[in-house]
């Protein structure tokens, strides 16, 4: 009888000593834990680079999502484009009102 009883307090020791397993991850957040994207159409190589060409060495055609993200990113660009002209031409229009000249731009 003392046999069980110290059999079950040795038990109880060593389920006690085992470390507590960690709450499972979502397969995002292992995926941001390691440094990738979140999932696996993420920004990187494999998302806008083609993994193949052609033996001669030309290029693979290019997939819709490559041509769909290719498009935003010149529109963006020109957008950011146009609103850098428009500010300039604030700017050269403000400083001919100005009696003064602009002070420079403090540093960051």
């Amino acid at each position: 009888m003392a046999a069980r009883r110290a059999l079950r307090i040795a038990e109880r020791r060593a389920l006690s000593a085992r470390p507590i397993p960690s709450a499972p991850q979502r397969i995002g957040q292992w995926r941001v834990s390691k440094g990738l994207a979140p999932g696996t159409s993420g920004y990187g190589p494999l998302r806008d680079r083609p993994d193949w060409s052609f033996v001669d060495g030309r290029p693979a055609p290019l997939w819709a999502g490559q041509l769909r993200r290719r498009h935003d990113n010149e529109e963006l660009a020109r957008r950011a484009v146009s609103l850098i002209q428009s500010m300039e031409a604030a700017k050269q229009k403000g400083r001919g009102f100005a009696s003064k000249p602009l002070p420079p731009p403090a540093p960051p």
